[in-house]
């Protein structure tokens, strides 16, 4: 293959991968709240923008074989740039709500394809080695992204409609900028992405043959040891954080009138965007930390009461509806830091869960229920705001958080796994 160095591409390439998933889980949520959409109609429309992540091992297989994951990466680059100049393009027309949700369908299914390919370009990109170098470079860049689209982004937004008093215009230029660095990124990427040769599109297996090598693949899935434990952890461990996720941002932006806090894109952006954003990547850290050190079952506990318990903040914030932009912060900050650091361990049994053979096929199938816990929740979750109001709907994801406790009772895990084996 022809030798790049990794930091020519490794950064971008993840960089690349978190923007439109951002894009569409959190962008697209404040500029609808802005355009006036209720949160019953937010929330139902951009749950259902998870659906590409939940049956994206439906289609990954084929990835293999047709053309190279490089040739995928640089075209979904390339067409999420086009998604993005369509979401533009149709904001300040009349058809805006169902030309935008349209392009970000385009981008939804452009995204979790091209997330397929960057991971395992990945690992043909880089010996194993350099795979283990770049590990949290890589997912250093992706929180950036997060940062940028959630932070950054939105506070652009904010501060366009400050300035030209047109808040579709505002919402239309800052896609257009996006826009704009895909097709960058398109022809960037195009150039540095390396040509391992081992980037072939394969065609030793027939669609026949990857059809039942997928049902193998299931069948396998379902035969491991509490397989129904395992599903329902996977499935109801984040229910609170399910129904908490875009409501709270709405809270955050709805008008006081409404009940929310009333925070400007931009103060949104400072709030959820940074400061938030900051706690979940330190309480991940963190996370990591203990279970390499102590193992996932001797911090299971503590994860779950870490994932459940800061989400009183809200409760709190629905109630006192403090003026201080601090008290917002440092609430706001609690409740990322404490899923951060409980979400360590979804993600550690997810690793736990697919142990054996078909492991890479397997957490691929776990992400899928991953996808979807937040996906069911958040259907529903702006009717059931609506229909009670933010304190009550607050007490609500509270009381769901005993769903957390009950899967995690029944979970058997090894002791040993996790902890860092001693040479």
């Amino acid at each position: 293959m022809n030798k790049r160095n990794p930091w020519a591409w490794v950064p971008t390439l993840y960089f690349a991968e978190g923007l439109p998933y951002v894009a569409v889980m959190t962008i697209s949520l404040i500029m609808y709240k802005r355009l006036g959409l209720s949160n019953t109609d937010i929330t139902l429309y951009t749950s259902w923008l998870y659906l590409p992540w939940v049956i994206k091992p439906l289609w990954s297989p084929f990835i293999d074989i047709i053309k190279t994951k490089r040739w995928w990466i640089v075209t979904m680059q390339l067409l999420i740039g086009a998604a993005l100049g369509g979401v533009a393009f149709t904001i300040p027309g009349p058809y805006w709500l169902q030309g935008s949700l349209a392009f970000f369908w385009l981008m939804a299914f452009s995204s979790a394809t091209h997330d397929i390919a960057a991971d395992g370009f990945y690992m043909l990109g880089l010996n194993q080695n350099r795979q283990a170098y770049f590990v949290g470079i890589r997912s250093t860049f992706y929180r950036i992204a997060t940062i940028v689209g959630q932070g950054l982004l939105v506070m652009l937004a904010g501060n366009l409609e400050v300035l030209t008093r047109n808040i579709k215009f505002s919402w239309s230029l800052m896609f257009y900028g996006m826009a704009g660095l895909f097709i960058a990124f398109w022809l960037y990427h195009s150039y540095v992405l390396p040509r391992p040769s081992e980037d072939r599109g394969i065609e030793r297996m027939s669609s026949q043959q990857i059809l039942q090598e997928f049902w193998m693949t299931l069948k396998t899935f379902v035969q491991k040891p509490q397989v129904w434990a395992g599903i329902c952890f996977m499935l109801f461990y984040r229910m609170p954080e399910g129904l908490l996720a875009k409501v709270s941002a709405l809270f955050l932006i709805d008008t006081r009138h409404n009940g929310g806090l009333g925070l400007s894109p931009a103060e949104y952006g400072l709030v959820q965007g940074t400061v938030g954003v900051i706690g979940l990547t330190l309480g991940g850290i963190l996370g990591g930390i203990v279970a390499s050190r102590d193992g996932l079952k001797r911090w299971l506990w503590p994860m779950v009461m870490a994932i459940t318990l800061p989400d009183l903040v809200y409760v709190y914030l629905s109630y006192a509806m403090p003026q201080s932009l601090v008290i917002v912060n440092a609430c706001v900050f609690i409740e990322q830091f404490g899923y951060g650091f409980g979400f360590s361990a979804y993600m550690l049994y997810l690793i736990y869960y697919s142990q054996g053979e078909h492991k890479t096929a397997h957490y691929a199938l776990c992400t899928a229920f991953m996808a979807l816990s937040m996906m069911i929740p958040g259907l529903f979750a702006g009717a059931l705001q609506e229909s009670v109001g933010y304190p009550a709907f607050f007490l609500i994801v509270i009381a769901t958080c005993s769903l957390t406790y009950i899967v995690t009772w029944f979970l058997k895990i090894d002791p040993e796994f996790g902890k860092k084996q001693q040479d």
